[in-house]
């Protein structure tokens, strides 16, 4: 099998986008690997990872799996996702532990902004959402709703607002669960100001 097959397997293995080591594994050299890529035939998405050029099954969600195991989709992002928000976002929004290594975040595409977030609160309300086909790690309805609490100085008004409403409106909301995750995330009391009937019954 000459080294063209043998990339093209390889991507093909591991669902669109491959690493050094899964090259490697089949065969191929570091070298012939530099080779592919400057001839084109692959394009490389982020270091030491790379994608068929003509690949075109690689979707953005994709990318964001096979790249960002560790991340979870927040804010904009999620809002979208739960129709608590009308507007298509430009970036992915994305929440890492503080630990994380930011210079691996640096990709061309697709688009992240990332979160940084304290270990204490990391996993708070992690759930699993399926976005065209794809399984990704997304905050629950409620830890979002928190999150725009938590970074209200960093979203749009009016983003804030019609998400506050959408989710009062919403029939899969677990108005314990807000309540819990506000007070861990110390925004408890500004939840409540802004959404206390709710709350409080």
């Amino acid at each position: 099998m000459d080294i063209y097959a043998l990339a093209k397997k390889t991507i093909a293995e591991n669902g669109g986008i491959a690493r050094n080591v899964d090259f490697q594994k089949n065969g191929l050299k570091n070298s012939q690997i530099t080779y592919l890529s400057n001839r084109g035939y692959l394009d490389r998405v982020r270091r030491g990872y790379y994608q068929l050029s003509s690949y075109e099954d690689s979707s953005e969600e994709t990318i964001i799996a096979r790249l960002f195991p560790d991340g979870i989709i927040c804010l904009d992002s999620a809002l979208f996702h739960y129709g608590y928000s009308d507007r298509t976002p430009l970036e992915w929004t994305i929440a890492f532990p503080r630990t994380v290594t930011r210079t691996r975040l640096g990709v061309n595409f697709p688009r992240i902004k990332p979160y940084f977030i304290s270990e204490e609160t990391f996993l708070l309300g992690k759930t699993e959402q399926t976005i065209n086909d794809v399984k990704l790690a997304m905050y629950d309805r409620e830890r979002t709703i928190c999150d725009c609490f938590k970074y209200q100085n960093k979203i749009d008004s009016e983003l804030f607002n019609k998400a506050i409403l959408a989710y009062t409106k919403d029939k899969k909301k677990n108005v314990g669960n807000l309540s819990t995750y506000a007070k861990q995330m110390r925004v408890y009391k500004r939840v409540v100001e802004i959404m206390g009937v709710l709350i409080n019954g």
